[in-house]
């Protein structure tokens, strides 16, 4: 299960980059200063930033199968999944929200990104949970 889970994260991980180079090439950090997109540049590199840490640890898990690694995995992820929670609410309020370069962001991309990136959460929780005999 632990390869399957790394399969779901690199697909999510695929979207999110498609995703953030949709932002930062329609002018995403640009927009910060004149506040005409609602995704403060922490938030949208946090989000990464955390999910690469948080597969860091779950690839320590896969190559020693330290249950301490899976639950590491799995808090580090779970703040990252808080922060991509806040962006897809921002970006779901439409005119009110989504008004600067995440505009441009595809739907069925969003979707594919929220719906692999659960998969991944549910997967690493089960193995988790799985790992300590829980």
């Amino acid at each position: 299960m632990g390869l399957v889970t790394i399969v779901t994260w690199l697909i999510t991980a695929m979207v999110g980059i498609y995703l953030l180079y949709l932002w930062l090439s329609g002018g995403g950090l640009r927009q910060q200063a004149t506040k005409v997109t609602r995704f403060p540049a922490l938030l949208i590199f946090a989000h990464p930033a955390l999910a690469v840490s948080a597969l860091a640890c779950w690839i320590g898990y896969v190559r020693t199968l330290e249950p301490a690694f899976a639950w590491l995995s799995f808090g580090v992820l779970a703040l990252s999944a808080l922060l991509g929670f806040t962006m897809f609410t921002r970006w779901l309020g439409g005119g009110r929200h989504a008004r600067g370069a995440e505009q441009r962001f595809p739907t069925v991309a969003v979707v594919l990104h929220g719906v692999a990136g659960v998969a991944t959460f549910v997967l690493v929780l089960l193995t988790a949970a799985i790992a300590s005999g829980a």
